[in-house]
């Protein structure tokens, strides 16, 4: 059965789980939400878990997701790629795929939406997991024919999901703060490197 999840940035484990799957549909036509995974993500760093935001445009009106563009007010790029390096430079294999995402923190972009997939396709390729993705093409509030975590996912309500249940491996500040469950999909990459693909599965 498909699938269907919103737009993410450097979506939780969660969200993966789903992607891994094998058959995707990625809403687009949606209204954009305020305060989810769709211009977030949280880390491990040092001081334990910190949220990345990507900020975007204000608008009065209600915009579609796929019209939500990155605001050009904050140097947002420089600030979450030193976090990432501060929080992961330490894990096994951060070197390994550091060359891989850094350029998406040096090109400029102007749509949220295509910052998230374009990240996201890179992420999956890095995995190794190959997934049939699709974009919606009119916006329907409930689907028969498909499993709808739009917005089941989300930071307000974590691991809201029955299917889910979060699975220990290795993180370097576990010592410091015990495991920290359903964080950024770049926590289990970057701590567990090709046996990321297994645990997702």
């Amino acid at each position: 059965m498909v699938t269907i999840l919103s737009t993410a940035y450097l979506a939780p484990i969660q969200y993966y789980t789903k992607l891994a799957q094998g058959k995707c549909l990625i809403e687009k036509e949606e209204h954009y939400q305020k305060q989810t995974y769709r211009n977030r993500c949280h880390i491990a760093s040092p001081n334990g878990v910190l949220p990345l935001t990507i900020p975007v445009e204000k608008t009065g009106e209600k915009c579609f997701t796929r019209d939500m563009i990155i605001s050009k007010h904050s140097d947002w790029q420089t600030l979450h790629w030193r976090a990432i390096m501060t929080a992961y430079n330490s894990t096994p294999f951060f070197e390994f795929y550091e060359d891989d995402l850094r350029p998406f923190y040096e090109k400029e972009w102007k749509f949220l939406f295509d910052f998230n997939t374009e990240i996201q396709c890179k992420i999956l390729e890095l995995l190794d997991v190959e997934v049939d993705i699709n974009f919606t093409t009119e916006y329907q509030s409930e689907y028969t024919d498909a499993l709808d975590f739009r917005n089941a996912i989300t930071p307000r309500h974590p691991s809201a999901d029955a299917v889910f249940s979060p699975k220990p491996y290795y993180q370097v500040f576990e010592q410091k703060f015990g495991f920290l469950s359903n964080l950024s999909i770049i926590d289990l990459l970057f701590n567990m490197g090709n046996e990321a693909k297994l645990w997702l599965k």
